[in-house]
């Protein structure tokens, strides 16, 4: 029998409308119809653009008679001030629905962008927790990376510059009203970025799976999510072109966002926060570094659920040798990502000692760290950042 965790524990489950499979960007002019939208800002990035995924929709969008206002100055790391700026831009130019197309800066951004638009004020204002008064316009977000999630997730990760930190805004209101989850689009990532996209999905599982807030709903989609991308990560790096292979490795990251969205995160993801907003560093990369070290430091307050991680990746793990089997877990993550290309630690892309003690300051504040499963000091999170360092 499965471990089902505490049943009678009440829990909520949000899902966005969406349509998965190849050619569902092809839909979105259909679907503004639906929103009854005239005029969409469409929030993208010079890297989308160039690979051509930006033209088929603006396509879509005007076989259907819906004008266009795009929006592509969005950085790795979204900054509050690009939001204020689309935000602008949407105002000015009459805008009445925002659709994202890209990975998860672009649809970060252009939640945020809703968010503003519905609710006036600065971006930074509605960080937090169900800070978001008023629901936003219609928001169609089309992801070009399978790793984000942002796409099905109530999640918006927003760069603070003044403060150097990475801020969460976790909303029903940022909860996309439709996803073209479309895994063509997926074909043009180069290895690095799929690594790096597909091991963040992987993280995003496995901190859905432990986290103090997963239910039975979120552990389907966790322990699915897991299995298809610890099969099919690196068949997609090693053949880009397999489109079934990108499916499944789409598939698996719809998955993890159902998960994480409704379970939250953890310490990777508190850690990751931190380290993207003092050092603008990328977001799956970190994730990938710091993954192996925190299992290991939570391990023993969640040893089942690990072990069952373990099983699903096929690796020699067993509840009554908890020891060897985090080593085996630990040690199996690590080849993983090594194999995969992801093989420096966080000083060789650039963290130094003496910024540990702020990164660990900002990490410990992070919503993230709410839903660890095992209780987490400043003190621990430094040690960990060493250890990965």
């Amino acid at each position: 029998m499965p471990d089902y965790g505490a049943l009678r524990e009440l829990r909520k489950f949000v899902a966005p409308e969406f349509v998965f499979g190849v050619g569902a960007r092809n839909l979105v002019g259909r679907y503004a119809v639906n929103f009854a939208i005239n005029k969409a800002l469409v929030v993208s990035d010079e890297g989308v653009e160039k690979a051509g995924w930006l033209d088929s929709v603006l396509h879509s969008l005007r076989d259907e008679g819906v004008q266009a206002e795009v929006f592509t100055s969005v950085h790795s790391n979204p900054r509050d001030f690009e939001v204020m700026d689309g935000a602008d831009l949407y105002q000015k130019k009459n805008c009445q629905a925002v659709i994202a197309v890209g990975g998860g800066s672009p649809m970060d951004c252009a939640k945020g962008i809703a968010i503003v638009s519905s609710n006036m004020g600065n971006i930074l204002n509605f960080e937090g927790v169900d800070e978001v008064a008023n629901p936003g316009p219609p928001l169609i977000c089309i992801p070009t990376t399978a790793g984000s999630s942002a796409d099905v997730s109530q999640f918006a990760i927003i760069n603070d510059i003044k403060r150097s930190v990475k801020i969460a805004i976790i909303s029903k209101a940022v909860v996309p009203d439709a996803a073209l989850i479309d895994p063509e689009t997926t074909v043009t990532m180069d290895p690095y970025l799929t690594a790096c996209t597909g091991l963040d999905a992987l993280t995003h599982a496995i901190e859905a799976y432990v986290s103090n807030a997963q239910s039975p709903v979120t552990d389907l989609h966790a322990r699915e999510a897991i299995n298809l991308v610890w099969h099919n990560l690196l068949p997609a790096i090693n053949h880009p072109d397999d489109l079934d292979v990108r499916c499944r490795m789409m598939l698996g990251s719809m998955d993890a966002g159902l998960a994480f969205s409704n379970a939250s995160l953890g310490a990777v993801h508190a850690m990751a926060h931190s380290l993207g907003g003092f050092l603008d560093l990328p977001h799956g990369e970190c994730n990938a570094l710091l993954l192996e070290h925190v299992i290991d430091f939570n391990f023993d307050a969640a040893i089942e659920r690990y072990v069952s991680i373990g099983r699903v990746m096929g690796l020699e793990v067993d509840v009554n040798d908890p020891e060897q089997s985090r080593k085996n877990l630990v040690q199996g993550i690590h080849e993983f990502r090594v194999a995969a290309g992801v093989d420096r630690t966080l000083g060789q892309i650039g963290v130094i000692t003496s910024a540990l003690d702020e990164l660990s300051v900002k990490a410990f504040r992070d919503p993230c760290l709410v839903t660890n499963p095992k209780s987490t000091t400043v003190v621990d999170i430094k040690g960990i950042y060493t250890n990965a360092c």
